[in-house]
């Protein structure tokens, strides 16, 4: 007879099970340990708004205190998908006022955020500490003001990257006089028409919340600015510099770098904008303390940058535009021992870095974890050896800016290169391809990536095999996004007893037609194929294909550009 756990004696388990998956696995053992698991899961991770109805959330989930979500395809960001596609959160808001009043956390990506969602946070949930808006739409500085104004146990307020509409500068100067509890506040993008920023009711807010560890400001602070608030919060772990560049005296010079100096805490230096390079010496009091320097709004001579980076050797996250070159990357190799995580951003159309800078970082971070690289060329041997140099990798994305380009060398395609990051970095989860490849790699990333969750690719493949491949092999690929490929009904088809076990595929400017769309959605009764139309599709040809799994079926909140295959039915 099978051991079974009473229910108090499992949820007092469960406490300490934190992981999504792990959770996600209890919850499959059998119907009691489902019904347990519910009861007692306090935070949720939704990856797609429309994956479930917000029934189904407060009915499965009815003790939640905190919920993540995200909403449009990351090809949103890119101008792909329509801004008013979808991912309305004020349905959700609704639903959780109502069965989650104590609700705490609430952190949104590439979700509609209007104002009256979130006057509607500001009144339901009493207890409201932290808010975090990521690549948001929909919303104005009122409706920032009614979360100020209203959540007195408002701890953290993360804006990035928002599309926000200027009403008016209130939204930052109407925290109570009485309210003390903050502990992280960005708005580093959060960009005035004029100079509405408060400064001084901004400085009375800093210097009465003694919490206080995260602050990164806008470009409309200037360094006068930035050095008061500094001496209000010489605590700060994070810190956003906002503009960097001023007409300062050199005494003027030396009391900022004076106020750096003092922040013994800081460990995150980012949201430095227009930087003079004379003033990046009062930077160097802080770097050797930085785990984190992000610097990829900036530009940045490579002598300035290898002089700043050399005192930055506990340095464990660095992101940075291109124009640093491969002489930056190499000061990079040199200094910073301990690096995990490295983006480059290209600084213009043409790119300065090579397989040179890829090479020496190799050479010089063995722990490197993940990598953002956009490059100008790339060889198969510089690919190879990051990969037996950096063997721990679980991110690798390789951006070469020019399409379809070779081997800069032996004029090869790069598969060989892919097969050896595939090969050699066992964890490997995330992998984005760049360049002229074949359907080579895409064999050896199913033979070789067997941790693969999430694969980006772009102008790549010679035919419908290469998805074959992918699905055979990739157990537990989530996300795949295709774009610019020749892969047509076929290789959609290829995974339609798969996509089930993922939560999405992107395809677009491929060879797909909306016959195998219908077809798709009749095979799986749980997937919702949409076909985004715009002026480059024909009445066969489909230029974007969104498809993922769901519980809640077709929506109902679809544009007339979105046609949504669920089940055989078409909604338009």
């Amino acid at each position: 007879m099978p051991f079974t756990f009473p229910d108090e004696v499992l949820e007092h388990v469960l406490v300490f099970v934190t992981s999504h998956r792990d959770r996600n696995a209890v919850s499959l053992v059998c119907k009691a340990w489902c019904k347990t698991e519910g009861w007692s899961r306090r935070k949720v991770f939704i990856g797609n708004c429309y994956a479930l109805s917000p029934e189904v959330l407060v009915r499965r989930f009815p003790n939640i205190t905190s919920v993540i979500m995200k909403g449009r395809p990351r090809f949103a960001d890119f101008g792909f998908v329509p801004a008013n596609w979808g991912a309305y959160i004020f349905p959700w808001i609704q639903a959780m006022a109502t069965h989650y009043p104590w609700l705490q956390e609430l952190r949104l990506k590439r979700m509609v955020v209007n104002d009256a969602s979130l006057a509607k946070i500001a009144q339901s949930f009493s207890s409201f500490r932290s808010l975090s808006l990521t690549s948001c739409i929909g919303f104005s500085t009122d409706g920032l003001a009614e979360i100020t104004r209203h959540c007195r146990c408002l701890a953290e307020l993360e804006l990035q990257e928002n599309d926000i509409e200027f009403q008016s500068g209130e939204w930052l100067t109407a925290f109570p006089e009485t309210y003390t509890s903050l502990v992280s506040l960005n708005f580093s993008t959060v960009h005035y028409k004029e100079d509405y920023v408060d400064v001084l009711a901004l400085e009375h807010l800093v210097a009465r919340c003694p919490l206080l560890k995260k602050l990164k400001l806008n470009k409309e602070i200037n360094l006068e600015q930035l050095q008061r608030l500094l001496l209000r919060a010489p605590n700060l772990v994070e810190l956003g510099t906002g503009s960097y560049s001023q007409s300062l005296t050199w005494a003027e010079l030396s009391e900022l770098q004076s106020a750096l100096d003092k922040c013994k805490s800081l460990r995150s230096l980012s949201g430095i904008w227009e930087v003079v390079p004379e003033f990046v010496q009062t930077l160097y009091p802080v770097c050797p303390n930085l785990i984190t320097l992000n610097l990829s709004d900036v530009l940045l001579p490579t002598a300035d940058f290898s002089k700043l980076i050399s005192y930055c050797q506990k340095l464990q996250q660095l992101l940075v535009q291109d124009d640093v070159g491969d002489k930056g990357l190499k000061a990079v190799a040199m200094a910073c021992k301990d690096l995990r995580e490295l983006r480059v951003f290209p600084a213009g159309e043409e790119g300065s870095v090579t397989e040179e800078g890829l090479v020496a970082i190799s050479k010089g971070c063995p722990n490197l974890r993940k990598i953002l690289y956009f490059c100008k060329q790339m060889t198969n041997a510089a690919m190879a050896t990051f990969a037996r140099n950096c063997q721990r990798m679980t991110h690798f994305r390789l951006c070469i800016l020019t399409p379809y380009e070779t081997d800069c060398v032996t004029k090869e395609p790069l598969d060989e290169g892919f097969r050896a990051i595939c090969r050699e970095c066992k964890d490997l989860e995330r992998l984005a391809l760049s360049g002229l490849l074949t359907d080579k790699t895409f064999d050896y990333i199913g033979q070789f990536a067997k941790k693969l969750e999430t694969l980006s690719v772009a102008f790549a493949g010679d035919s419908d095999q290469g998805m074959h491949y992918i699905l055979d092999g990739c157990k537990k690929l989530r996300k795949l996004e295709i774009r610019d490929c020749p892969f047509g009904d076929e290789a959609l088809l290829a995974g339609y007893s798969k996509y089930e076990a993922m939560r999405s595929l992107w395809m677009s400017t491929c060879k797909v037609t909306r016959l195998g769309c219908q077809f798709l959605a009749e095979k799986n009764p749980n997937l919702n194929v949409e076909i985004i139309k715009d002026s480059e599709g024909t009445e066969q040809h489909v230029e974007k294909v969104y498809v993922y799994r769901t519980i809640a079926g077709c929506r109902s909140d679809a544009l007339s550009s979105v046609e949504i295959y669920s089940s055989g039915n078409i909604s338009i």
